[in-house]
């Protein structure tokens, strides 16, 4: 469910020397499958275990402790810790924590709102923006909505096109297209 690198594990692990005996580590998504969702780590004395925890044992000696609300939104999880110039900082990559990821036989639709979430949204998040999925039409094209950022951003033709239409396209080839439903208005919310 959760992949920790060597490097992290180690980080944890030198972490752990330092706690009350058995102590372990905790992953959960504060929030779990809604926008706002975060994902965090923290310290797991003994007494904080639960019966319905899921555990996950790590070869550096430790284990990953993760409540069972959580678990569904944390598969596919990547935790690393990187050094460069700058320092050293821990990473959490949880690409399902705001939406439970679709089976790939799910319906068009639960799919491509999937992607969008996981993937475009992200990505838009950067620049303050965001779209949704409207609808999917008989012939098979996403309408979509921008919002936030996005809204009034003189570049959205070419994130809908270029970015967002390549990829959809990519991962889906039986979607016809994107089409843009937004009523654009620029203002100090537009990122360009």
């Amino acid at each position: 469910m959760i992949t920790i690198s060597e490097s992290a594990q180690q980080h944890f692990k030198k972490l752990l020397a330092n706690q009350p005996d058995g102590t372990q580590i905790r992953v959960f998504v504060i929030n779990p499958g809604t926008p706002s969702a975060e994902c965090g780590v923290s310290y797991c004395p003994v007494d904080t275990i639960e019966d319905s925890d899921i555990e996950e044992q790590q070869q550096a000696g430790f284990s990953v402790y993760i409540d069972e609300i959580s678990a569904p939104f944390l598969e596919e999880t990547v935790i690393d810790y990187v050094t460069d110039e700058l320092g050293s900082q821990l990473t959490l990559k949880a690409p399902n924590s705001k939406m439970r990821r679709v089976a790939d036989d799910a319906p068009l639709i639960e799919r491509v709102n999937y992607v969008i979430q996981a993937q475009v949204n992200p990505q838009l998040a950067s620049h303050g923006g965001h779209v949704s999925l409207v609808e999917l039409t008989e012939d098979n094209y996403a309408i979509l909505q921008f919002g936030g950022g996005c809204n009034g951003c003189s570049m959205v033709d070419f994130t809908l096109k270029e970015g967002i239409e390549k990829q959809l396209l990519a991962e889906f080839p039986e979607l016809a297209g994107v089409k843009d439903i937004t009523e654009h208005q620029a203002g100090s919310h537009s990122y360009c």
